[in-house]
């Protein structure tokens, strides 16, 4: 068979390990793998693609982002073209198809967060076999427990607490950290309880300032002369809006999400009158060398992405669903966004440690 690869989307710890496994697997079944890249671009315009051997993966299963590239800004149904001095929107789906054709693929394998698989549901259905190995840092995915990156994703968070927590005894100031997560607060919720956060501030669970700023002044009057602070970049007030640090351009699905870690720090500055400092990580999280977990998690979802091809079992999605790796089709899968549940023992866990939500 010959077979195609891609990674679409942000890049994610782990990203390399899936294509290592996928190229290893089928390369063992005497198969062809052929890397699209920079998203589907590759099949747009076949002059970006890569034939993949051993000796191009040798190498890279401990190496974040991605040896083939990606872009957040690659939906085909909805692709931005130059016409003129305009940039317009336009569908370009058939030529995707076309370009499948062109490069007599068999099988397509698509590695993304829900807006990537979501484009897979959509080209499985214009008849491309695809199977969707699931990827965000954020965790976002519904049918998988965990999806690789978000492990690596939290333990560079946890780490940064680590450190922060040093300087903001030294001199006792509150410092309020934004993470990623977008419109789930799973990042935030596992580092700010393995980090020693004071208060966890996530979508789920709109907060109030006040209520934050009682919990700051509880630390000092109980001459814990410091304060940690995790904000999940899509928490927003009761009552209020999201903070938006740019609003969507017509090749983006999402608004940039950003600005909650100042205005929580400003408010608990001028509410409190303690010293305030605030911390934005961005894209630290998604980068660097993915964890122990990720790169098995990362391995096994290729393999599997594999093995689905090799039994014809397309329109699926790889999944762990312990104890094992497991289909379950794109269907189910896109489009349900896996938000942190408030009934869940983890919140239940914060609460007992005398975390704040704000609420």
């Amino acid at each position: 068979m010959r077979i195609g690869v891609s990674t679409g989307g942000g890049d994610c710890p782990g990203l390399n390990a899936v294509i290592r496994a996928v190229v290893k697997a089928s390369l063992n079944l005497g198969w062809e793998v052929i890397g699209i890249e920079r998203g589907l671009e590759g099949l747009l315009d076949t002059r970006k693609i890569r034939h993949l051997t051993n000796k191009d993966i040798a190498g890279i299963l401990n190496i974040g982002g991605t040896i083939l590239g990606t872009t957040n800004k690659g939906n085909p149904f909805r692709m931005e073209v130059k016409e003129g001095r305009k940039i317009v929107i336009k569908d370009v789906s058939d030529k995707v198809v076309e370009g499948f054709k062109k490069l007599k693929l068999d099988a397509l394998v698509m590695i993304g967060g829900d807006g990537t698989l979501s484009i897979a549901k959509a080209f499985y259905e214009k008849g491309i076999p695809i199977v969707g190995v699931p990827k965000t840092i954020d965790n976002d995915i519904s049918g998988t427990v965990i999806t690789f990156g978000f492990d690596t994703a939290v333990s560079v968070v946890t780490d940064a607490l680590d450190r922060l927590h040093t300087t903001a005894e030294s001199h006792q100031r509150t410092m309020v950290v934004e993470v990623m997560g977008r419109y789930c607060g799973w990042i935030a919720l596992n580092s700010g309880i393995s980090g020693g956060a004071d208060v966890i501030l996530i979508p789920e669970i709109p907060f109030d300032i006040e209520r934050v700023c009682d919990k700051v002044r509880e630390r000092y009057r109980k001459k814990k002369d410091f304060c940690i602070i995790v904000a999940a970049e899509g928490a927003k007030p009761k009552g209020g809006e999201l903070f938006i640090k740019e609003r969507k351009d017509i090749g983006k699905e999402h608004p940039l999400l950003g600005g909650i870690a100042k205005w929580v720090a400003d408010e608990v500055r001028r509410r409190t009158k303690r010293e305030t400092r605030y911390l934005v990580l961005g894209h630290l999280q998604r980068g660097g060398t993915p964890t122990t977990f990720d790169r098995l998690l990362a391995t096994r979802f290729g393999a599997s992405a594999v093995r689905l091809i090799q039994n014809g079992e397309f329109g699926k999605m790889v999944a762990l669903i312990p104890p094992d790796i497991e289909a379950i089709s794109l269907e189910d899968a896109v489009g349900k966004l896996k938000t942190v549940p408030l009934n869940s023992d983890i919140i239940v866990t914060a609460r007992q440690m005398g975390i704040s939500f704000g609420d």
